[in-house]
């Protein structure tokens, strides 16, 4: 599975699942660019010095124009697009927000990066692609909140479950431009931001009664979502477009 000469964008790429992610597609030769807040850029520079040929590249998912410089950046230093991965999202302890006391101002933020971003991001690497010629691939991150609720993460479960919905939608559209679009929804994966995110929802109130246990008996790593995207962007999934490939250790078997 040689991703040579091929260039991937990876929103949120400098930390967690992205690093994960990122690390396994430099690993199979792509160039990737870690696309990360302005005040992270510095971090996602160190991370991008630990992968060869990575670029690093600020944006704020938020902001359509913003996404648009930083694909016309990508597009400039490496030549080309050919796949993104849409994991930017408010996740972990930074999504916690009881329904009955979730100001609006919090509900904008999660659906602004987790929906918003996804979307404006798909647009911008999809036209370059589409201009282009070449067709690529897409990858939105959702997570296993999109099919069973968390408590506390109305908002969060619900902007997952748009992004599934969003890789149906998109890949109907844009199969005639040779451009894939799919989605993984990991389980419960250990990152710095999910570390203890059960005790923290207890902390905020929620009742801990309805965690679900992972059958293969430990959590999660970023590289193992990684794999999974690679796969789906590859040729080797080539006739597969508008799914959702869980990566739950069974979370959802039961």
């Amino acid at each position: 599975m040689s991703f040579a000469g091929k260039v991937a964008i990876i929103t949120g790429g400098s930390t967690g699942v992205g690093l994960g992610i990122a690390r396994v597609l430099a690993a199979r030769g792509a160039k990737v660019a870690l696309a990360q807040l302005p005040h992270l850029l510095p971090q996602a520079e160190q991370a991008a010095a630990q992968l060869s040929g990575a670029l690093a590249v600020s944006v704020d998912v938020r902001n359509p124009q913003a996404v648009e410089r930083m694909v016309d950046t990508v597009a400039h230093s490496f030549g080309r697009v050919d796949f993104l991965v849409n994991n930017a999202s408010l996740t972990g302890t930074h999504a916690i927000a009881p329904m009955l006391e979730c100001a609006p101002g919090k509900v904008d933020e999660i659906v602004d990066v987790n929906l918003k971003g996804t979307f404006y991001c798909s647009q911008a690497v999809a036209r370059r692609i589409v201009a282009a010629g070449g067709g690529g691939s897409i990858v939105h991150i959702s997570s296993a909140g999109a099919f069973a609720a968390q408590e506390l993460a109305s908002v969060y479960c619900a902007t997952k479950a748009a992004v599934v919905s969003l890789a149906q939608s998109m890949a109907l559209e844009l199969a005639p431009y040779g451009i894939r679009v799919n989605a993984v929804a990991p389980g419960d994966i250990h990152t710095k931001a999910s570390a203890s995110i059960a005790e923290e929802v207890k902390q905020e109130g929620g009742s801990g009664k309805y965690l679900r246990a992972t059958p293969l008996g430990r959590r999660g790593t970023v590289d193992e979502v990684g794999h999974a995207v690679a796969f789906l962007l590859s040729d080797e999934a080539s006739f597969i477009t508008g799914v959702t490939l869980l990566v739950d250790g069974g979370l959802l078997a039961w």
